[in-house]
């Protein structure tokens, strides 16, 4: 499977093409980088760290995406859903681990999925995480709204830019599915001054920033004496990088759609 990167010269980009030259199935067909970026004309594999592979970075997204089966995507928002317009045409995978898109991008990313991309998107694509999601919703649902309150807590470097992480934000999703309730509507994302107590059903957001923190997500669920709390810590970004090479292989022969990691995992 022929796939591009998006932004291969940044943190998750190189380790995506460090992590294609060592799966099986799939290769680096292009590597792309912003007009403009430093990197453009360097040979992509060698800004990895693995030794040069013959694909010079480039800006020209038509080149680039011609006779390519995938692409790969953890950059911004508005770059995600100029490719995933371009996926739709050109009838491609996108698999994108983008996160902070507004209300409007995700519905224009849905639309890419309807007319004929096939798009896995999640806000983290580690199995781990997934699977802790799919326990956060489990306890959520089992325990009473009344008697537990949520926490998520996350902590990541000091150069992420969105806040609450896609992550923290899936996690809360989770929680709000197993309640039965809009995590829109129950969300509580800041603190300060005088607040007054804590509103019963709420599901609070703490966020934190600093170094250069993977990832650290957990949900804590506080009882009255007691008190239960999930936790991911993520040590390597390769962990999301094959997360997302597997999904790029999974979508392969799916029908054009908008998929999940939880669909990629079988969870």
């Amino acid at each position: 499977m022929k796939l591009v990167v998006l932004g291969a010269a940044g943190r998750m980009g190189r380790t995506l093409v460090s992590i294609i030259s060592e799966a099986e199935g799939v290769s680096l067909h292009a590597a792309i980088e912003r007009e403009g970026s430093a990197a453009l004309g360097n040979d992509a594999g060698t800004l990895a760290g693995i030794g040069e592979n013959g694909i010079a970075v480039t800006s020209d997204r038509s080149a680039a995406l011609d006779g390519a089966d995938g692409i790969v995507d953890f950059t911004t928002p508005a770059v995600s859903l100029a490719f995933a317009e371009q996926a739709a045409r050109n009838g491609l995978v996108h698999v994108i681990g983008t996160t902070g898109f507004s209300a409007e991008e995700e519905a224009g990313i849905a639309e890419a999925a309807e007319n004929g991309a096939r798009i896995v998107k999640s806000g983290n694509m580690s199995l781990g995480v997934n699977l802790l999601a799919v326990l956060v919703e489990k306890a959520a649902r089992a325990l009473d709204p009344q008697a537990f309150d949520i926490e998520v807590l996350e902590m990541h470097h000091k150069h992420k830019v969105d806040a609450p992480s896609g992550t923290a934000l899936l996690l809360g999703e989770a929680a709000a599915k197993g309640r039965n309730v809009s995590l829109q509507e129950q969300a509580v994302r800041t603190r300060d001054g005088i607040t007054g107590p804590r509103e019963t059903g709420t599901i609070g957001f703490a966020t934190l920033r600093g170094g250069s923190v993977v990832g650290e997500h957990s949900v804590i669920l506080a009882g009255e004496g007691e008190r239960i709390e999930l936790k991911h810590m993520a040590g390597d970004r390769a962990i999301f990088a094959r997360g997302a090479v597997r999904a790029a292989m999974w979508a392969a022969d799916k029908p054009a759609g908008l998929y999940s990691m939880r669909n990629v995992l079988g969870l």
